[in-house]
């Protein structure tokens, strides 16, 4: 059984927007957080959001102000929703589950995420 499964993403021009959705299954370690993780080719992967079961967000420098991220209903779900994108945003999108906020038990697949005019 897959963990977690991604939707959502998909093509967009420079200064659209896209909506990430994610739903973890029974199978996953621990929901305490959830959040989104990306890697763009020849890049390390980073953390993009974390949320918290209690609400409390963190988001990459980069993304604070353009992206929003929420714990759906009920709440194994997670939501990424991504305003004003630019080609720096294109990457794989991975959702998580975990411990702590640097702390990944569990792995989505990952979702395509491609800015370009």
């Amino acid at each position: 059984q897959v963990p977690l499964v991604e939707s959502g993403g998909g093509k967009v021009q420079p200064g659209g927007s896209l909506t990430l959705s994610c739903v973890a299954s029974g199978s996953i370690v621990s929901d305490t957080f959830m959040g989104w993780y990306r890697q763009a080719p020849g890049k390390r992967r980073e953390q993009v959001a974390v949320v918290h079961r209690g609400g409390s967000r963190q988001y990459l420098d980069s993304v604070e102000g353009r992206f929003t991220i929420s714990r759906g209903n009920p709440e194994n779900t997670v939501q990424l929703q991504m305003n004003n994108l630019n080609v720096e945003d294109t990457a794989v999108y991975y959702c998580t589950a975990g411990d702590g906020w640097n702390s990944v038990t569990d792995w989505g697949q990952g979702t395509q995420v491609t800015v370009s005019s």
